[in-house]
């Protein structure tokens, strides 16, 4: 299947269809369509529900500069910590225990000999995001995850190491961030595991202009906070003709969710209570795309949208309005792009949602 790749500035998200997806849709001619653009009118913004509070934190540009360490091993010293010996070699903390058979607390004694694993690495910096970090680089970010066995919230911490993939088409400081953003891909999962800023660790003192700048502002990255649990159930977001239903379509191609064909300008609603996880138009497939976190490994997903009427860490009550349905991203008629979410993975939305009648 073809790929669609967008170019966009660093520090935003692109994306594309995952292999073998296909909303069985009218779609444009991705080849000569234009990068879509969502229109967010101002005067609407955050007033429905209620005012949208202001983003929780200020993105910070990536700059690719990742140093390269030899493989060689380490032997500890009294007082020493994984941090600690993470810093002094430059290397992963995660890669040196997991290839080291550490558990946590990763309790290590003074003479142990510990394995460190040469590679690429970038030392993450206050406001980083992993997809950002990632899209510098020119490499997919579930790569990043699966070398550095980052697991569940995936939240970076400032000063952490992470480990790159081998090596990159191009050298990523040679390239233009156009050419970056073209060389890179995301789909959903991706931005659910690699959204969130980089944290400071307790004790940290960041120190980066920008980002004690950002500290000033009052800006300073913040977790999103996920929901304790999910205990109630999904409705449908909207009501529309459905026109491309959950599942395999033939041929090795599958939609992740369900679409919805509805008029341009209709109300879409939250499916269920939950957090922001992501409201942007960066992502070309989808275009104006609406993430929430209900809690419980539960994540629902809106594409498509022409306004956007949220932000980034705002509570959501069941049935508030998040946005507009459109026509953003790469479809030809207003429709609505709607996905349920467990663990990350795509569910049957109509097995989660009341029976039409």
């Amino acid at each position: 299947m073809r790929k669609i790749f967008v170019g966009i500035l660093l520090c935003s998200l692109s994306a594309c269809i995952p292999p073998g997806r296909d909303y069985s849709w009218p779609q444009n001619d991705a080849a000569n369509a234009p990068v879509p653009t969502l229109e967010t009118d101002a005067s609407v913004f955050g007033q429905s529900p209620s005012q949208a509070p202001p983003p929780v934190w200020t993105a910070q540009p990536v700059t690719p500069n990742a140093v390269t360490i030899d493989s060689g091993t380490y032997i500890v010293k009294a007082g020493d910590t994984l941090g600690g010996i993470a810093n002094i070699t430059g290397a992963s903390a995660q890669v040196i225990a997991a290839n080291n058979d550490l558990i946590a607390p990763y309790v290590i004694q003074p003479g142990q000999q510990l394995n460190i694993t040469g590679g690429r690495y970038h030392r993450v910096n206050g406001g980083e995001t992993g997809i950002a970090i990632a899209r510098a680089y020119g490499v997919p970010w579930r790569d990043v995850v699966a070398l550095n066995d980052l697991e569940e919230p995936f939240i970076l911490r400032v000063g952490q190491n992470l480990m790159l993939p081998a090596a990159a088409p191009v050298d990523p400081q040679a390239m233009t961030i156009e050419e970056r953003a073209a060389a890179f891909d995301l789909d959903i999962d991706d931005i659910v595991t690699g959204s969130q800023p980089a944290m400071a660790a307790a004790g940290d003192q960041p120190e980066p202009s920008a980002w004690r700048k950002a500290i000033a502002e009052k800006k300073t990255p913040k977790a999103i906070a996920t929901p304790a649990a999910f205990t109630g159930r999904f409705n449908w977001p909207l009501e529309g003709k459905l026109l491309s239903s959950f599942g395999s379509k033939g041929g090795g191609k599958v939609n992740d969710g369900l679409n919805i064909g509805v008029v341009k300008g209709t109300p879409i609603k939250a499916a269920a209570d939950g957090v922001v996880a992501y409201s942007g138009d960066e992502i070309g497939v989808f275009g104006g795309l609406i993430l929430i976190n209900h809690g419980d490994g539960w994540v629902t997903a809106y594409g498509h949208a022409d306004k956007l009427h949220v932000t980034r860490g705002q509570k959501i009550a069941a049935g508030d309005i998040i946005g507009l349905a459109g026509d953003s991203g790469y479809v030809q008629e207003p429709q609505l792009h709607f996905e349920i979410r467990k663990n990350r993975k795509p569910v049957n939305p109509v097995s989660h949602l009341p029976k039409r009648t």
